[in-house]
Formats: C-alpha cells, structure tokens, sequence
C-alpha cells in the first residue's frame, strides 16, 4: 500500500509558477513510477507528466512540455511538479499517482492515489 498526498496547490496569474509537491508512505517509494495527472471540470483526468522509478526517463504530454518539470527525492519519498509560465488552461484539480515500475500515460494503470490539489490560474 502507498498512500499519496499532494500540496502546493492555489491561485497564480497567466505566466506564474507553482510547485506542486507529492509525498509518499507506505511501501518502498523507490520501486514506483510516478505521475502527475490533472482533471478540469467535465472534462476526463488527463496526462501531464511522469517519471520512472529512478527519476531518469521522463515523460510530457505535449501541453506542458517545455513549462512543467516533474522530479523526485527518493530519500525523502517525495515528487514534485514545477509549473512555470502557467496558462488559464492549466486549471484543473491536479493529482499524483504511484505505478509499480514504468510509468505510462494511461491514468487507469496507476494504483495509487492523492487526494488532488486545486491549481486555478487566472488571466
């Protein structure tokens, strides 16, 4: 069992960052991909980035490429999202998620998850 909980979340402006953290519990960290995900209101839970167990491979769904970063401390059993240069698209309730080996994009292969954290970014 890995439970997930996720912070950083609020209010930014067009253009603004935020730093969205995940920290974990449970079963070994170290063995899980990780990833992000984000759901907008009727709309479906989408990709937004992920990462394999080591934090080597990295994956972006190409909305966020180039802005968001995902990174991990497995020391401290911890993944984070910095979001930069924010878009008014880019609000949604945003959720991490824990995936025994690789990651993929597909939110109903993930096991584990957060509770979700609320970004709102304003224009």
């Amino acid at each position: 069992q890995v439970q997930l909980v996720e912070s950083g979340g609020g209010l930014a402006q067009a253009g603004g960052s935020l730093r969205l953290s995940c920290a974990a519990s449970g079963r070994t960290f170290s063995g899980y991909a990780m990833g992000w995900f984000r759901q907008a209101p009727g709309k479906e839970r989408e990709f937004v980035a992920a990462l394999t167990w080591d934090g080597r491979s990295t994956y972006y769904s190409d909305s966020v490429k180039g802005r968001f970063t995902i990174s991990r401390d497995n020391a401290n059993n911890t993944v984070d999202l910095q979001m930069n240069n924010l878009k008014p698209e880019d609000t949604a309730v945003y959720y991490c998620a824990a995936r025994w080996s690789t990651y993929t994009v597909y939110y109903t292969s993930y096991k584990y998850w957060g509770q979700g954290t609320q970004v709102t970014v304003s224009s």
